[in-house]
């Protein structure tokens, strides 16, 4: 054992501080010390056993797998998230069962409602037999969290026996609903479809009242209806396979899912609840209350008819007495039907059991809902007729009959005129479903007539004629109206001319004529306009007064700036207002600068360590320390970046070392790829007292340029002397020395591209096929998968089988998802039968697979926030069946980029890149989370990552969004150091800063390209640092 703290653990679940070794109070005693630590050890796994529910610990469990049945390793996080979402779902569901109960409540006040009362209570029975089925699954999963339920608890029926007697059994609908068939895991694709078509019949039920559509509850009801039929559609193809894990995580994957339709058919119920029920109880009551008064005035137009039959049912004498007392008898059965069919219409509309409208006879409906208003209108009719041949009948005086005439025609008139205009509506909009009124039909027929020939002269020419009569009568009788005009005033104005004459021979007979002089203006002349301007009074000019205002204002102005002057000061004058604002301009982005350092595009990396969210540095579980997981920790905690480099202009979308290890190949969507040689030097400059050891270096080999389009990926061949690079459409086939030796153009959008092992072929993904090409283009095979977009493959070694991964199209039966995402599938398919031979449902977005060297294991990669999953390939007599081995849980919730590596010697690391910058690597066998490295110390965006599987020491590449490609490895004047204390405490393992060895420009290298006519000229790189030139002089020269 090796050194370990001095003071004991406080808390025993502290695995923290469990002593690795002997402390202070037991240096006197040895043997007594080895006892007491063994014993604290097993005291804290015990501890830890019971305690479940520790903070901020996730268990790390070794895998325990049956051979008869393959159970995945679930740890106690797993457990607890697994349980967390089952649960979540059941309270999503006793939600809806709650509002469905609500529902049910509100119904009963309506009428017709036994409809949607039954349905109802199945959709909450089906709801029941869902849970359990999930229940059960979630069960065999997460058996720590989850308990089953027993079948009597969901099968008893507790209130008919003991609270309601056979006699005072409530309906159907009242009951809790109850499971009573035995279901199992098998059902699931019956139970789905059954609900799928309980949904469909409550939503049926539901729009059986007119009075109101809520489309959110429709909306929601039949997204759920699409999608519930997707899924049993799908869960078809898994018959006999619900007991495997694999399945039955995707079935409690489904829950999620399923859930987010439950919650909105929730919320739109309670709103239904709130809103649409009022409102049909509104509008049932309001047409029951108009039912009623028509019942009401029928019955008294009934009494009327009876009272006046009294003066004329014994006039049998004459035809028209016999006519009056026909057309009053008539009226009187009218009106008494009306008043009986009325209030048959309020009883058939408030009963709860009556069928809904759509499953009744249409000449029901009509008696029922049209008869009692034609009664009443006939009726009146009827009494009128009957009215006015009784005035003519019983000998009333001649104005008394005409009047009653007159009166009773423009009543049954008018009558008739509204009953017609009403029963045009009802027509119209059963005609046209209420997009057009009955104006509008009016309207579209007015002109249809118009524009007839037979109708268009009898409508237009007769105007026309009557038009011409209008003018020339007009024109006449103007002429007319002129000339009587012009004859009186001609006679006016004689008479007028012999008055004049007349008066003034008189006057000129009184007395003689003085002159008067003529004015211009008939008012008499101002005096001030005498005077001129001369007055100096208040008919100044106006330009003497503005004169004087404005001298006053400036001189008051003048006064106002000495005020101003005195209490504030002059104003800076502009010139020097404008330098004062430089000049703080320059201060504040002095000291944002110095707060705020701007780096170039290679920003400094610091030393990696792994902390965790208290800034403390993490340990591994005491119990792990001196296994092969204990081991690993120390050389992973000593990774940090010791090279970094610009290799691209725009990020970097993948990269790969060759298999010998001596090359890494990296591909950008700037249209370029670039290969590294990677090379050793053993001149370790700026540390004398650490001997000479070897340190990797990375010079830039050759650039392969694209100019079709952006290189998506890079795949080395198994020799590593070949190299592909995919595009879009195509792929083009290089050699280690950048030659391009062949360009296959595939006419057909190229997902993903894979070596076959021997070198010789490689595999083109391509939509829903896998196309086997030679390095000629040649097509040498093609194996179609139906319904399925692919999107990566890997090769068994023995190139006999593939695993696939993609995404379902359409289900076996052609259903589409309508809201959740749409089915994933792992498959694995025998390339020399051509047929499936397993495949497993995933929910998550599944993009990448990687086989293990040994072909029994393979890492599935996801996108977004999924983690990476191993999966087994399981030998089962001549096929593989695949089961899900490890979950890689991060400590906090990620969204991964590009696919994830295994690592390390035989694979026994998985590593993963975070978008954010985190990196995470784990153990493969046990699932350990050996280390993590935050974003904030890789300082960039990542956006791939790849391990160098030929390197005897531990080294992998990562690729950012800036173009910038990082080499992490552990420096050489620390790895004697790691040796040496992997069995002693991991605090001192920590390294300390050293200098990196930079690397040359990618772009001082060879630059090469398919076409000689396309050359990219290279943009002038940074200097490097002058810290660094001394190890660059050192790497050129080794």
């Amino acid at each position: 054992m090796g050194r370990g703290v001095a003071d004991s653990p406080a808390n025993p679940n502290d695995l923290t501080a469990i002593p690795a070794g002997p402390t202070a109070e037991q240096q006197d005693s040895r043997g007594h010390k080895r006892k007491q630590t063994l014993l604290s050890l097993l005291d804290a796994l015990a501890e830890l056993s019971k305690d479940e529910e520790l903070d901020g610990l996730v268990p790390n469990q070794q895998p325990s797998f049956e051979d008869d049945r393959d159970v995945p390793t679930v740890d106690e996080h797993l457990q607890k998230v697994g349980a967390e979402t089952f649960n979540k779902f059941q309270r999503r569901v006793m939600n809806l069962d709650k509002e469905l109960r609500n529902f049910a409540n509100a119904a009963r006040q309506l009428g017709s409602s036994v409809g949607i009362l039954s349905s109802s209570y199945h959709l909450r029975g089906r709801l029941a037999q869902i849970l359990y089925l999930f229940r059960e699954n979630a069960a065999d999963l997460f058996p720590r969290k989850v308990s089953r339920q027993s079948r009597e608890s969901i099968t008893t029926t507790k209130f008919s026996h003991f609270r309601k007697g056979k006699r005072h059994r409530a309906p159907p609908h009242v009951h809790n609903p109850i499971v009573m068939e035995k279901l199992e895991p098998e059902d699931f694709p019956e139970q789905l479809q059954m609900f799928a078509q309980d949904v469909t019949t409550f939503l049926d039920c539901l729009n059986e009242f007119p009075e109101f559509t809520d489309e959110a509850v429709n909306a929601a009801i039949l997204a759920l209806e699409g999608d519930l039929k997707y899924w049993a559609s799908c869960l078809k193809a898994y018959e006999g396979q619900f007991k495997y894990p694999a399945v039955q995580r995707y079935l409690h994957d489904l829950s999620a899912e399923m859930g987010e339709h439950i919650d909105s058919i929730s919320s739109s119920l309670s709103v239904f609840i709130e809103i649409g029920v009022p409102t049909i109880r509104f509008a049932q009551k309001h047409a029951s209350q108009n039912l009623l008064n028509l019942s009401t005035v029928a019955t008294f137009f009934s009494a009327v008819t009876a009272t006046t039959m009294q003066f004329s049912f014994d006039m049998t004498d004459s035809t028209l007495a016999n006519a009056v007392n026909s057309f009053w008898f008539t009226s009187l059965v009218f009106s008494i039907a009306a008043a009986v069919n009325s209030l048959l219409g309020v009883t058939w509309k408030q009963a709860m059991y009556r069928s809904p409208g759509h499953r009744v006879p249409w000449w029901v409906l009509i008696w029922i809902k049209r008869s009692p208003l034609a009664f009443l209108v006939l009726s009146v009719a009827t009494f009128s007729i009957g009215l006015v041949l009784f005035a003519y009948s019983s000998g009333q005086h001649q104005i008394t009959c005409t009047l009653t005439t007159v009166f009773s025609a423009c009543s049954i008139v008018g009558l008739a005129a509204v009953s017609t205009w009403f029963a045009s509506e009802r027509w119209t909009f059963s005609r046209h479903n209420g997009t057009k009124w009955l104006a509008d039909v009016l309207s579209e027929t007015k002109v249809k007539v118009k524009s007839t020939r037979g109708a268009k002269w009898l409508i237009y020419e007769p105007r026309a004629w009557a038009w011409t009569c209008t003018r020339w009568t007009r024109r006449h009788f103007r002429k007319l109206s002129d000339a009587v005009s012009e004859l009186s005033a001609r006679t006016i104005s004689r008479l007028n001319s012999d008055s004049d004459e007349k008066l003034a021979e008189a006057e000129r007979g009184v007395t003689p004529v003085s002159p008067v002089p003529a004015c211009a203006s008939p008012e008499p002349l101002s005096p001030a306009l005498r005077r001129g301007g001369s007055d100096t009074g208040p008919l100044l000019p106006i330009a003497e007064v503005r004169t004087n205002t404005a001298a006053s204002v400036f001189g008051e102005e003048d006064g106002t700036a000495s005020i101003m002057s005195d209490n504030i000061g002059p104003l800076p004058g502009p010139g020097r207002g404008r330098f004062a604002n430089a000049v703080r301009a320059v201060i504040k982005m002095r000291a944002a600068s110095t707060a705020f350092p701007v780096e170039g595009r290679n920003p400094r990396r610091q030393r990696t360590i792994s902390s965790d969210g208290n800034g403390r540095d993490t340990e591994p579980v005491g119990v792990l320390k001196n296994s092969r997981v204990g081991t690993l920790v120390p050389k992973l905690r000593s990774l940090q970046p010791t090279q970094s480099f610009e290799a691209h202009l725009a990020l970097v979308r993948h990269l790969q070392f060759s298999p010998n290890g001596k090359f890494l190949a990296t591909s950008s969507w700037d249209r370029t790829s670039v290969i590294f040689k990677v090379g050793v030097s053993k001149n370790v400059r700026g540390m004398v007292s650490v001997p000479t050891r070897v340190q990797e270096t990375f010079t830039s080999h050759r650039i392969l340029a694209h100019p079709q389009g952006f290189v998506g990926q890079v795949a080395w061949s198994p020799s590593g002397h070949l190299l592909l690079t995919k595009l879009g459409r195509g792929v083009k086939v290089w050699t280690e020395d950048g030659v391009c030796r062949r360009t296959i153009d595939r006419r057909r959008n190229v997902q993903s591209i894979t070596w076959m092992p021997g070198g010789e072929a490689f595999l083109s993904v391509e939509g829903s096929d896998v196309t086997k090409l030679d390095l000629n283009g040649t097509v040498l095979a093609t194996y179609h998968l139906d319904r399925m977009v692919l999107h990566d493959v890997a090769v068994t070694q023995d190139g006999v089988r593939m695993v696939c991964v993609g995404t379902l199209t359409a289900s076996a039966d052609g259903y589409h998802p309508s809201k959740c995402r749409a089915e994933k599938q792992i498959i694995a398919y025998n390339m020399v039968k051509q047929e499936i031979e397993n495949r497993v449902p995933v929910l998550h977005e599944v993009r990448d697979i990687t086989l293990a060297r040994n072909d029994q294991v393979a890492l599935v990669s996801y996108e977004n926030k999924a983690p990476p999953q191993l999966w087994k390939l399981d030998p089962v007599k001549d096929s593989v069946r695949l089961s899900l081995r490890h979950t890689y849980m991060p400590k906090v919730t990620v969204d991964f980029a590009g696919p994830s590596y295994f690592g390390g010697k035989n694979d026994q690391l998985v590593l993963c890149a975070g978008k954010a910058g985190d990196i995470h690597i784990w153990d493969r066998e046990s699932g350990t989370l050996l280390h993590h490295i935050r974003a904030q110390t890789v300082g960039g965006d990542l956006t791939c990552i790849a391990w160098n599987h030929a390197w005897d020491t531990f080294m992998f590449a990562t690729g950012s969004h800036d173009g910038g490609v990082r080499i992490w490895t552990t420096p050489a004047h620390i790895s004697g150091s790691i040796e040496s204390s992997a069995a002693s405490s991991r605090s001192s393992t920590n390294p300390a800063n050293t200098p990196r060895t930079m690397s040359p420009a990618p772009y001082d290298a060879d630059y090469r390209t398919d076409s000689p006519t396309v050359q990219l000229s290279p943009e002038s790189q940074d200097s490097p640092p002058a810290a660094a030139a001394p190890q660059n002089a050192a790497v050129a020269s080794s």
